[in-house]
This record gives C-alpha cells, structure tokens and sequence, in this order.
C-alpha cells in the first residue's frame, strides 16, 4: 500500500546520517507539527497542553521521517534542529489485513508508543537557518521512495 503524506513542521533534533552496508546514505530526523486552536473560554481538551503565550491549546504531533540517498545527503548538510520543512512522502506504519497502523514498540522506560513514519521523497526548506537568522533556503530534492511506480507504468 502506497499512502503519500505531506507535513510541515519543525526539526526536534539535528538530523542523523549514516550508510549502509552497501554505501547508500540514510538520515533520519523527527519532525514536530502542532496544532492549535484558541482557548475563548473553552476547556482544555485531553492530552492538550497550554501554549507558551497562554492563548492557545496545542497538541504535538512527532513524526520520523526518514530520506535516502542524495536527499539524504543533502538534508544533514543543511537541516538542524528548530528549522521548518516541509515533507512529501510514503507513510509507513505496520501493514495488516489491508490497514495501515503505527508501528508499535516498548521505550526504555517500559511505556509502550507508537508512530507513523515518513519515508521523504521531497523536502522543502521554509524559512531561513534558525541559528544565522538568514534566509538561506537550499534547493527542494526530490526522489522517488523505495518501490515508487510511475503513474504511466501502471497497466491500467
């Protein structure tokens, strides 16, 4: 199942590359989007948090997302922790009787969690370098993810 996702949204921690056996650059970063909504009154829906400024609810949502080969590259040389991207990709999650779930593990602190996450095959810069202040946006890089099938290719 091919389930294309776009999310915009801010780096948590600076991106981490590494390759593989076979020498194919890999980085992974996890990425927070938050909603939120104007307080006026209302009470503060469950697992929601107070904003900083004390105006909104918010509620985070943290998303690892994954890049490979020359976007990969790319994404360590110029992301770091704070910035704003955008991501285009295949949601991944645990495949089972044709639905699509998070995938599920224990923490190192016995607390089980779940999450999807984003196999990129675009990123978009918005903004400029958190820690310069500048509007330096590198190019977007695009890749077709592990098994993309073009649209033309398909037999029907």
């Amino acid at each position: 199942m091919y389930l294309e996702v776009t999310a915009i949204g801010n780096l948590g921690s600076d991106p981490e590359m590494r390759y593989t056996e076979s020498g194919v650059a890999v980085t992974n970063f996890s990425l927070a989007t938050t909603k939120r909504i104007r307080k006026n009154d209302k009470p503060c829906p469950v697992g929601w948090k107070e904003s900083y400024n004390g105006k909104h609810w918010e509620l985070t949502t943290w998303i690892r997302v994954t890049a490979w080969r020359g976007l990969a590259e790319t994404c360590n040389q110029y992301l770091e922790k704070g910035r704003t991207v955008f991501v285009k990709g295949e949601l991944n999650g645990t495949a089972e009787n044709g639905t699509q779930n998070p995938r599920v593990w224990t923490g190192n602190d016995g607390v089980a969690r779940a999450s999807f996450e984003i196999t990129a095959s675009t990123v978009k810069f918005v903004g400029g370098n958190k820690s310069s202040g500048e509007n330096t946006n590198a190019p977007a890089v695009s890749e077709p993810p592990p098994g993309f099938v073009e649209e033309n290719d398909i037999p029907f």
